[in-house]
């Protein structure tokens, strides 16, 4: 066995496996074209400040989860930890202001962050995500709601949560906070240790918390909805009047904050029918100061994060996950040296055909070259000895039935084009 193994906390993506990722990106990217969103590429390790300025430098990502490193020019760098602040970086460096408004982008990236492993969270995930830029009104946040519910109907997921809240603008989170601080003081000695710290660098976290000593508390904390600005209020409304219109059902979590500091208005969490030891599918919600965080200009935003692999556990749970590779249809075995340039060229044929080919490149006994056939998991195997090529013909063994029988070399591909389509195969 190697030295050496994956790092805790990756993965392996194996070819058996990959069906089921292609199949999550696909239906994915089907949905991000019926709602007019065009796909984004940034690089995997941006500036550490920019993420610190986004995140939040109290919350736990920036605080305790992300890689960062100097390279050698002495420039401080971190692999991306969230997609969004990435897609608002770029958007103000490439003067996407002067597109039509709102710019509506999408992405399928790698995701890094020093966690605890576990299923479904993993130091190095993969997500797929949108944003739209540009554009205040709530119905935007409904229609990025109804991108991530159609994906995950569209993937066969039934009996989803939708949860949302609203966090409101900073002055109401301001008054939220003295809210929640008032609550909370009185019982600092019964929370945990993190969220006696959280108490004075970011309460709205409080109620973030997944310790069993802080639960009792969350469920009689004050509503941040209690503390919204009429504006605040009529835009709630707006995202809620848009769900409705689009018959998408949904609780409002008072409970709801989510983790990073740019979150402004809407937050929202999809879970799935049966939580077990997997919480959030997908989660997202508003921005609208966040390009303001990184010294650009206001700029409205809303988008969500989904992680593929989280998906995958809950696809594989319903029984939903997608059968595995098909395997090439013909196996290609020469007998002899001799027979290796015929074998090799009737692959290059096959293939332009349209057929796929293992090639077996060295002359062995049929005994040989059927059980790699077998093993191989192919349809037909195309034997080529010296008595095939004086007679111009090939011996081709259907590995299901044993059948065999003699057909023309020229007459091959079209003998197993008509195979193909018969319904025995």
């Amino acid at each position: 066995m190697s030295t050496f193994r994956t790092p805790r906390g990756t993965q392996d993506l194996l070819p058996d496996a990959r069906p089921g990722w292609d199949h999550v990106v696909s239906a994915f990217e089907r949905r991000c074209r019926l709602f007019g969103y065009d796909r984004i590429e940034t690089p995997t390790f941006e500036s550490t400040a920019l993420f610190a300025r986004a995140v939040g430098i109290d919350t736990d990502i920036v605080s305790k989860e992300m890689y960062s490193f100097d390279d050698r020019g002495g420039d401080s760098l971190t692999l991306r930890p969230e997609g969004t602040a990435s897609v608002v970086r770029a958007y103000n460096q490439h003067g996407m202001k002067n597109w039509s408004q709102p710019v509506r982008l999408y992405y399928v990236t790698p995701i890094y962050r020093y966690d605890r492993p576990q299923a479904g969270r993993l130091r190095q995930h993969h997500q797929i995500g949108a944003e739209v830029l540009g554009e205040a009104d709530g119905h935007v946040d409904a229609e990025v709601i109804a991108l991530t519910w159609g994906v995950l109907g569209d993937l066969g997921l039934a009996d989803l949560q939708l949860n949302l809240n609203s966090i409101g603008d900073p002055d109401d989170r301001a008054a939220y906070r003295e809210a929640l601080l008032a609550y909370y003081r009185p019982l600092e000695d019964q929370l945990c240790r993190d969220c006696r710290t959280r108490l004075e660098s970011n309460p709205l976290r409080l109620l973030d918390c997944k310790e069993a000593s802080c639960q009792p508390h969350k469920a009689a904390a004050p509503h941040s909805i209690d503390h919204l600005s009429a504006e605040a209020a009529a835009h709630f409304e707006q995202v809620k009047a848009g769900l409705e219109a689009l018959g998408i059902p949904f609780k409002v979590d008072h409970l709801l904050v989510r983790g990073l500091d740019y979150y402004t208005r809407t937050v929202f969490e999809i879970w799935p029918a049966t939580v077990g030891g997997q919480t959030t599918i997908a989660g997202g919600g508003r921005y609208d100061l966040l390009s303001e965080f990184i010294g650009g200009d206001p700029l409205p935003g809303v988008g969500f994060g989904c992680g593929i692999e989280r998906v995958l556990l809950n696809l594989e749970a319903a029984g939903l996950l997608p059968p595995p590779p098909t395997r090439p249809t013909v196996y290609i075995a020469p007998l002899s040296e001799a027979a290796q340039p015929t074998a090799t060229g009737l692959a290059g044929r096959l293939r332009a055909a349209g057929i796929a080919v293992l090639s077996g490149y060295r002359g062995a006994s049929p005994r040989s070259h059927l059980r790699r056939a077998n093993t191989a998991g192919v349809r037909y195997a195309a034997i080529l000895g010296d008595r095939e090529l004086e007679s111009g013909r090939v011996a081709l063994r259907d590995m299901l039935s044993g059948l065999q029988e003699d057909v023309a070399l020229n007459d091959l591909i079209a003998e197993i084009a008509k195979r193909s389509a018969s319904p025995s195969g």
